[in-house]
């Protein structure tokens, strides 16, 4: 009994940890920021113990829930960066397949190929109850739980800049097998889009991708993804859609080769006629 209630605190506590700050975090952003202007981007000019105080003070000497985007502001300013034209790639729901496009292409930049993206991708942090008492190992809200949530606050700020410097051709990948793949309420369809500049932005390339498995829920022409045309449209930005992107399908068929859609795409491009040297 005695080692049967040891056994379910252990894991009560382990839960509890994952779901708290993460562990090291200061020697993780620290870690990256120096992997990020030593290996990614030798020409850049960063303090990395400065970005690291100016983030901390943000999050630590705030309760939980009342860390504001303009809390921030110390921090960003410490991380200024000139972003690619004709490189920006816009994501929602498709995070997975998205970084792998971008590896496999080297052709784009997403939000986590910057310095703030690159340093807290996949974090979790807050500060403690009681002010000034460090970050909370232990427990840390879920976003849904408050609007100033410090982990929030951090991307959507992040997310603005990002779309903000968009410049040239930028490209969009949404989930066709998600209902309300295009969501005013992600971060890509709240906070993003309206952070593009139609002056800056010549053409909005939108690329709708589904499960191999399916489901097949919105496309092109169906779904909320026709309401997100509509609003390009009316903020004056041009704009192609695509469904079925080839690349993109078969980055999804390396992981699943077996998929009966993959099988068909192979005997297609088999068949396809060579061109006459």
């Amino acid at each position: 009994m005695t080692l049967g209630l040891v056994i379910v605190l252990f894991l009560l506590g382990e839960l509890n940890a994952e779901l708290g700050t993460t562990p090291n975090l200061k020697h993780i952003v620290i870690g990256r920021c120096y992997n990020y202007i030593t290996l990614i981007s030798p020409s850049s000019r960063y303090n990395c113990e400065g970005i690291w105080r100016e983030f901390e003070e943000a999050v630590v000497r705030r309760t939980p829930c009342s860390v504001r985007v303009k809390d921030y502001k110390r921090m960003f300013q410490a991380t200024p960066q000139t972003l690619p034209c004709d490189k920006l790639l816009f994501w929602s729901k498709t995070h997975d397949l998205v970084h792998s496009y971008s590896a496999a292409t080297r052709r784009f930049w997403t939000l986590e190929d910057t310095l703030v993206g690159y340093m807290f991708n996949d974090l979790i942090w807050c500060g403690m109850e009681e002010r000034d008492r460090g970050f909370n190992f232990s427990a840390c809200p879920e976003w849904s739980e408050c609007v100033n949530h410090p982990v929030y606050s951090l991307w959507k700020k992040a997310s603005q800049n990002f779309a903000e410097a968009a410049c040239g051709n930028i490209t969009v990948i949404l989930n066709g097998s998600l209902k309300d793949a295009f969501n005013r309420k992600s971060m890509f369809g709240g906070v993003e889009l309206d952070s593009l500049n139609p002056r800056m932005v010549t053409h909005v390339n939108i690329k709708v991708v589904t499960n191999l498995e399916g489901p097949y829920i919105e496309s092109c022409t169906q779904g909320s993804i026709v309401d997100l045309i509509k609003i390009l449209h009316t903020r004056g930005f041009h704009w192609t859609c695509t469904d079925n992107d080839l690349t993109l399908m078969i980055l999804q068929c390396m992981k699943n080769p077996k998929q009966y859609s993959c099988l068909t795409c192979s005997d297609s491009l088999l068949n396809r006629k060579r061109p006459v040297l």
